[in-house]
């Protein structure tokens, strides 16, 4: 752990600039997949990437440049270009940045077990293809995969105002899913989607319950190559926390990212239908609705101490009892627009800038039971997993389809329904948000594929959501 922190540190120190401030940051990933699909060992990945981000502030103005050169003629090369274009910029630049406060926090962040090796690839072939081995041999189960990927990321943060702050995580991504085919109809279903994920090692499987769910999953994709369509109209949804996290990330996560408020994403990931005046004031959701910023949950994907500008992390209420607080915004976005915001500058490597980005975005527990929930019910559908997502540029429109639908009538779970849609706009979504459970509903996701910026950054995003209810929403099968 950290191997190579002294000598980066010395290397650090040892860089000539003339610029009035410079920080590298230094990330170091190593990822390894096993995959099992059709009963079948596939070949397994793995992946070594490192490099460093030098930065540097002349005046008012901020470049930087990458560098997977770790020499110190690497480093200092790439401190030297990024000098080299603040000077060029000056005068052309946007912002003026002299004023830009510097962390110069000193801390470790590591998760427990990290230092601890994980079990080699013989292992996780050997689980993997126990778990396969739970398919039934069925001619309708067309296709089907097992996998698990472990992402090990070290990072270390300094500048010339004396910050060293080292990051040491460990991701876990298990995956699995089955394809039932009739030749008329082909359905999937999966254990989580690419929503299931969260950091630690082993452990993480048992706690997620992904060992013994391939046999479950297959029944369920056979099920709903039997059901009939999801009907129509106007319901109560009640969405399951799979399912919910995927709506948190795209109708409250994008839309608060301040950058995007204050248009600089707009060439690219769009804008927002949030407007900077809104704060503090908007009523975005019912009374019921509570969303934190919490990068304080153990296990959870983007839990973290500083982030990647050396802000100190905190937990932080975004909406309250349904009115719209604080957006998120990183350091830089709040320097700018005056409005209080978190630590979320983040970057997805070493050969990217930190950004505003989605963290560990949550939407806090209520105090209903998930029968209570079902209960309360009278004409609804229940929707968990999702498997598509359409949203507007604004993040405000937006129509999602899931995998998996149960219809509820009288407070009771009745058939399963296939494709079950649903649509709506984010402003009058989550005013529509009729019951919050509880926290035996409570789950801790996330997601790695979380893509914004210019160029591309694909960066980890942890959410966290009990099941919710909505009423009188727009719902629909496939054939609408």
């Amino acid at each position: 752990m950290f191997a190579f922190s002294d000598t980066l540190q010395r290397r650090f120190a040892a860089l000539k600039s003339t610029a009035d401030f410079w920080s590298l940051r230094y990330v170091q990933e190593c990822r390894e997949s096993y995959w099992v699909r059709r009963h079948v060992a596939q070949a397994p990945s793995f992946v070594d990437d490192g490099g460093a981000m030098l930065t540097a502030r002349v005046g008012a103005v901020e470049a930087y440049a990458a560098t997977s050169d770790l020499s110190q003629i690497g480093l200092q090369s790439a401190l030297e270009r990024a000098e080299q274009m603040a000077r060029a910029l000056t005068g052309y630049n946007l912002l003026a940045l002299g004023d830009l406060p510097q962390s110069a926090e000193q801390a470790d962040d590591v998760i427990p077990g990290y230092p601890q090796p994980l079990a080699g690839a013989a292992h996780w072939f050997e689980l993997l293809m126990a778990e396969s081995a739970l398919i039934p041999r069925d001619d309708r189960l067309v296709d089907s995969h097992v996998g698990l990927t472990f992402t090990r990321h070290e990072q270390i943060y300094l500048n010339s105002v004396g910050a060293c702050l080292r990051r040491a995580q460990r991701y876990v991504f298990p995956q699995v899913g089955v394809t039932a085919s009739d030749e008329r109809d082909s359905q999937s279903r999966s254990f989580g989607g690419t929503h299931l994920a969260r950091q630690g090692g082993a452990e993480v499987l048992q706690q997620l319950g992904v060992l013994g769910s391939a046999a479950r999953i297959a029944d369920e994709a056979l099920q709903l190559l039997l059901a009939p369509n999801t009907p129509n109209g106007a319901r109560d949804l009640l969405l399951m926390p799979d399912q919910m996290i995927l709506q948190i990330h795209e109708s409250i996560g994008h839309p608060l990212e301040l950058d995007r408020i204050l248009g600089d994403e707009r060439n690219f990931a769009g804008t927002s239908f949030i407007r900077q005046e809104d704060f503090g004031q908007y009523p975005y959701g019912s009374p019921l609705l509570n969303v934190s910023f919490d990068p304080g949950v153990p296990g959870e994907l983007a839990s973290y101490n500083h982030d990647d500008d050396g802000t100190p992390a905190e937990r932080q209420l975004l909406i309250k009892d349904g009115i719209l607080l604080r957006p998120l915004g990183g350091a830089l976005s709040q320097w700018r627009s005056g409005l209080p915001g978190v630590a979320n500058s983040r970057a997805c490597s070493w050969n990217r800038p930190p950004i505003d980005r989605m963290a560990n975005l949550n939407l806090e527990p209520g105090d209903q039971t998930l029968a209570e929930l079902i209960g309360g019910i009278e004409r609804g559908i229940l929707m968990s997993n999702n498997r598509s997502w359409s949203i507007d540029d604004a993040r405000n429109k937006f129509q999602f389809g899931c995998e998996w639908g149960q219809l509820i009538e009288n407070g009771e779970l009745r058939g399963v329904v296939k494709n079950p849609n649903y649509r709506g706009i984010s402003s009058r979504f989550w005013r529509n948000l009729r019951a919050v459970g509880d926290a035996s509903t409570f789950e801790v996701m996330g997601t790695p594929y979380c893509g914004k910026g210019e160029p591309n950054q694909v960066i980890r995003v942890g959410h966290a959501s009990p099941a919710c209810v909505f009423a009188d929403i727009d719902v629909f099968g496939g054939a609408a």
